[in-house]
């Protein structure tokens, strides 16, 4: 079993909220991705933060290229590893 994770960067809470809820009508999800705030270092003001949604693909039967596509829906990006 691997341990592939994807990251998609998304500008604001309100966005990832709604990629992690989508994600899984989309593709089948098993699992709920997770939403993590990540704030530049020394940064607390939430303008400043990334929200990153991540999720788990141990069986990776999820294409790295549509997931792009599908977080650029928001105004964000897969992070590549």
């Amino acid at each position: 079993m691997s341990d592939v994770r994807h990251v998609l960067v998304l500008p604001d809470r309100d966005a990832a909220q709604e990629v992690a809820q989508a994600l899984g009508e989309r593709f089948g999800l098993d699992e709920e991705p997770r939403i993590v705030r990540d704030a530049l270092a020394g940064e607390d003001d939430a303008e400043d933060a990334q929200w990153l949604v991540v999720l788990c693909d141990e069986q990776e039967r999820l294409d790295p290229g549509e997931l792009d596509e599908f977080a650029g829906e928001w105004e964000g990006w897969r992070e590549e590893p």
